[in-house]
């Protein structure tokens, strides 16, 4: 069984710099057996750690309208149903499960502070200022935030798919985003800046070879990257091959709505 001990050795050995910030995305099964479980990952976290940031996105907010944007990567008036069971965004609720216990165990940990997009919203420890930079009109600039701290991207037991930080970069490398829509206490808004499909975001990995450092934590794998050379490996890597990173699954409409603009540019260019 895993000790708090063990894993904060571990996480020492990545050699981070303890006043670097680290955006963090962690699947605690992938460990084994941990004493304390969540409680431990992220006291853990923080005992290496200054500054900790997790994604603590709320799916359950979402609406969809009867009409909308043209090529928005979803359909229009079919989500009655789902309409119905959507809530209001509160800053005291949970994180969407598909996030995980860790995220969650961090965003009610007494020092945390979470931001306050309806969808996206992030939880962190000491990592106020950057939370604060994130807008309805950009909500992954918090992710520029730390990269401007030199900050770290942080995977432990988990891969790109769940790397929230490679939005970031297709959004700097000119890749569409998307607009959505949540309720909340002040009515409907609109969320625009909504990221793409990252289900094809584990291609990346070779690419990233040499930024990558790793250690072993149980039986999981732990991989830690420079935010500010990720970033600019993946917008490069968009800009020379606009399809790169997309999935091969014919029913994503994120994907697909990004090769359709992208057909559309090369036409129009023509």
């Amino acid at each position: 069984m895993l000790s708090f001990r063990e894993i904060t050795v571990a996480l020492r050995r990545l050699e981070i710099g303890r006043s670097q910030p680290v955006i963090a995305h962690a699947s605690l099964s992938a460990f084994g057996r941990v004493q304390g479980g969540a409680q431990t990952m992220v006291g853990a976290l923080l005992a290496a750690f200054d500054t900790v940031v997790m994604p603590v996105f709320t799916y359950s907010t979402m609406v969809i309208p009867e009409v909308g944007p043209s090529n928005n990567g979803l359909d229009y008036g079919k989500a009655q149903y789902s309409n119905r069971m959507a809530v209001i965004f509160d800053p005291e609720m949970p994180a969407d499960r598909l996030m995980g216990i860790v995220p969650e165990t961090l965003r009610r940990h007494p020092g945390a502070y979470r931001s306050l997009h309806p969808i996206l919203s992030f939880a962190g420890v000491n990592a106020h200022p950057i939370l604060e930079t994130q807008t309805y009109a950009e909500p992954l600039a918090l992710i520029g935030a730390l990269a401007e701290s030199q900050g770290w991207v942080l995977m432990l037991g988990v891969n790109h798919t769940t790397n929230t930080s490679i939005h970031y970069a297709e959004r700097l490398a000119g890749r569409k985003h998307f607009t959505r829509w949540a309720l909340t206490q002040h009515g409907i808004r609109e969320c625009p800046g909504f990221p793409s499909c990252s289900e094809g975001f584990q291609a990346l990995a070779p690419k990233l070879e040499n930024v990558t450092r790793r250690v072993r934590i149980g039986k999981a794998e732990v991989q830690a990257l420079p935010l500010p050379e990720m970033v600019a490996l993946v917008c490069e890597w968009i800009q020379a091959d606009p399809r790169a990173l997309l999935c091969s699954r014919d029913y994503c409409q994120r994907c697909q709505a990004v090769r359709w603009e992208i057909a559309e540019q090369g036409s129009g260019s023509g």
